[in-house]
């Protein structure tokens, strides 16, 4: 199973409440950055191109769990950054454990192997270790020669612990839907609990800005990766949201779904747009203008996002909304192999070089560059 039964209930019971209350607008996940500080230069991401000063900094455990208390989100996502790189780190995730919230702890696994020691298995902690394809493909999105290799040394000695072991990939244009199809194969042999699949936010700040997925291009590529599937493959997504980037069905944009707390305090309006801070969550959700955002709205910096922390809430709230979203829950749980021969069509397309990412320049010269930062 790829969820255990005591998360699914916690959160089934959760959404189930909000909708008696007859609460609108509640949170699913709460998306807790305690820096922005990282060991790798990743060619999509926009998160740590702050200056020096900014990356040194970081949330205290005390702040961290005040936001825990005020969301109230059965769920607690630490991405970063890299939250392996956070001094607390251990204290923080024992503080959440305690309040019993099921935390995905993001990591690109280079510091796993060495920061394993610090934590406790438990059903409420998961590694969710950035995987970006095979090998080759890894290496070239992250820009670090070897980076698949420690990952996956990270992963295997978290499993022999006992731990929770999940996987979250970004894909971009150019992807290889083959090769994407090859390393679900990979992950399942190595014995992760599930996989979880994006498309990659076109961030401005990110360093490469070429290989951003559109929506059409979006659904054609994951058209060609879930469907025709192996029932071996494990996913950690609900799977409308799966159907929603098949292109098998409309959703909008719900951005107060996996609200942000970062150093900056209550980020508006989600975890990818930065359009000013909020002190508190109260004030997050009151005075955010939320019809300025979303596809509908016209926003441009929302024209091509399909991103899971935008759009998963929403499959969310169709699956818990009517009886005819639950059914339908269901059935994708059920009957989720989706036959298409054009989908199969599709996976002789050739696929663009992954190779044109950002180049072997921005390759070489991360490392040197991050270590001056960290320093």
């Amino acid at each position: 199973m790829a969820v255990p039964v005591s998360q699914m209930w916690t959160v089934a019971s959760y959404v189930l409440r909000q909708k008696l209350a007859g609460r609108e607008r509640y949170p699913l996940v709460l998306m807790l950055e305690p820096l922005f500080r990282c060991n790798l230069a990743c060619a999509g991401c926009g998160k740590i191109q702050y200056p020096a000063h900014i990356l040194k900094k970081n949330l205290t455990p005390e702040q961290c769990f005040q936001a825990v208390d005020e969301c109230g989100a059965p769920m607690v996502s630490i991405p970063g950054g890299e939250p392996l790189m956070h001094p607390q780190i251990a204290e923080i995730v024992e503080g959440l454990v305690a309040r019993k919230k099921y935390i995905y702890l993001c990591t690109n696994a280079l510091l796993l192997k060495e920061k394993i020691g610090l934590f406790k298995p438990s059903k409420y902690l998961t590694f969710s270790v950035h995987m970006d394809g095979q090998k080759e493909h890894h290496d070239f999105s992250v820009c670090r020669e070897g980076g698949y290799d420690i990952a996956v040394e990270g992963i295997k000695a978290a499993l022999e612990r006992g731990f929770r072991v999940t996987t979250n990939t970004t894909l971009f244009d150019g992807a290889d839907a083959n090769s994407v199809r090859a390393f679900f194969d990979e992950m399942m042999d190595i014995g992760v609990e599930s996989m979880m699949l994006s498309p990659g936010y076109s961030y401005d700040k990110a360093p490469d800005q070429q290989h951003f997925l559109g929506r059409a291009r979006t659904r054609r590529l994951f058209r060609a990766i879930f469907s025709n599937r192996k029932k071996t493959w494990r996913f950690n997504q609900s799977p409308l949201f799966v159907e929603f980037l098949m292109g098998k069905r409309p959703y909008s944009c719900t951005p107060w779904g996996m609200p942000t707390y970062n150093i900056f305090g209550w980020q508006k309006p989600c975890y990818l747009l930065q359009d000013g801070y909020a002190d508190s969550y109260k004030e997050l959700m009151e005075t955010t203008v939320w019809k300025e955002y979303g596809t509908e709205s016209g926003n441009p910096q929302c024209a091509n996002c399909m991103v899971h922390c935008g759009y998963e809430p929403s499959a969310v709230n169709d699956t818990f909304g009517s009886l005819g979203g639950f059914f339908d829950t269901v059935r994708a749980t059920l009957f989720n192999t989706y036959k298409d021969a054009g989908a199969l069509e599709l996976l002789n397309e050739p696929a663009k070089a992954v190779h044109g990412f950002v180049g072997v320049e921005q390759l070489h010269k991360s490392a040197a560059e991050l270590e001056e930062t960290n320093a």
